[in-house]
């Protein structure tokens, strides 16, 4: 590394349309913190195998998300974005960290408790993907590929990041290697933005009703109409509480997107009726999906050539870091 800036390291998956809840959450805080870090961003599309997934749809999406990615604002010349299996190096990262782990240990992560509880049929385990068991050990590899210090992350994922750190001290303590403890970075507003239809549960974009996110690539006016629809209660009062989800959301995605303080928006919205908020967000929302998606047509034609270069640039310190760790558990060919 030729400064003394700390390493970011974030990952989107591919496995759906990138939604409003995925600019805000993460995209958003990649752009602000790529000048002041050594930034690698990559489109998680081996992590998307974790479940099924049509060819041509995982095809179509890992090039949409690496285009609204620098539609968004990541820079090419600030940040290595790249595409995750353009980079051979986290298969086998991936074995070296899978064998240093239990199935105990892996079958407590909550996300996978979850998934494989979506997916278990009356044959038990038997319908239960191998890969949901494996994801965090991928996750624990890609970081390492990189040695990163900061992780952006959901509040879903920080268990991940947990489990990256506990690994990393097992193989510095057995192998001694110098891998760095990552730290999880959660934005303090719009961790979690949540779903329009059923505002206690977060927006997904793997979610089965279209009315309920907000995605990057929709027709703005449908967009706009979404907002206009949102759940909120019958209330009648704005105010931010966790005892109004729809309201709060709507607030913290006016909040973020106009990049003000959100008790700024509630002091703003305090005296106004949720006709009001809607429209503001509405539009907000509206003029944010146009800007992006003419920023869009123009990226859409770039993936191939920035990307290939991404991969070139992401190789050069993924192969150092596993050359590090297969030297120290004992596959290196190099004379000591």
């Amino acid at each position: 590394m030729l400064n003394n800036k700390k390493t970011l390291l974030s990952g989107i998956t591919s496995t759906g349309k990138v939604t409003l809840a995925n600019y805000i959450g993460a995209i958003k805080n990649i752009v602000a913190l790529q000048n002041e870090y050594n930034t690698y961003v990559f489109i998680a599309d081996l992590h998307a195998l974790t479940l099924p997934i049509e060819p041509k749809v995982l095809e179509e999406n890992r090039k949409n998300i690496y285009a609204l990615l620098m539609a968004c604002g990541v820079d090419t010349t600030k940040t290595t974005l790249f595409f995750q299996s353009d980079v051979m190096e986290h298969g086998l990262m991936n074995w070296l960290i899978l064998t240093q782990t239990t199935i105990g240990e892996l079958s407590r992560m909550t996300q996978f408790k979850d998934k494989s509880q979506k997916v278990r049929s009356s044959n038990g385990m038997e319908t239960i993907p191998t890969g949901l068991l494996m994801y965090p050990t991928l996750m624990v590899g890609d970081i390492l590929l990189y040695n990163a210090d900061i992780i952006p992350v959901g509040i879903d994922q920080k268990q991940h990041v947990e489990l990256t750190r506990n690994i990393v001290q097992r193989l510095n303590n057995k192998y001694k290697t110098d891998f760095k403890t990552p730290e999880p970075f959660i934005p303090k507003v719009g961790a979690k933005i949540m779903s329009l239809t059923e505002p206690t549960k977060k927006m997904s974009k793997s979610d089965i009703n279209p009315k309920s996110s907000i995605y990057l690539l929709d027709d703005p006016n449908e967009a706009y109409k979404k907002i206009i629809k949102a759940v909120t209660d019958s209330e009648g009062k704005i105010y931010l509480s966790d005892e109004k989800p729809g309201i709060k959301n709507l607030l913290t995605i006016h909040s973020v997107l106009k990049n003000e303080d959100i008790l700024k928006t509630e002091s703003y919205f305090k005296n106004k009726n949720y006709g009001e908020l809607k429209e503001e967000v509405a539009i907000l929302v509206k003029n944010f999906l146009i800007d992006i998606q003419a920023k869009y047509k123009i990226t859409i034609n770039q993936v191939d050539q920035e990307s290939k270069m991404g991969a070139q640039k992401a190789r050069i310190i993924a192969n150092q870091n596993l050359t590090k760790l297969m030297k120290g558990i004992g596959l290196n060919n190099e004379s000591k």
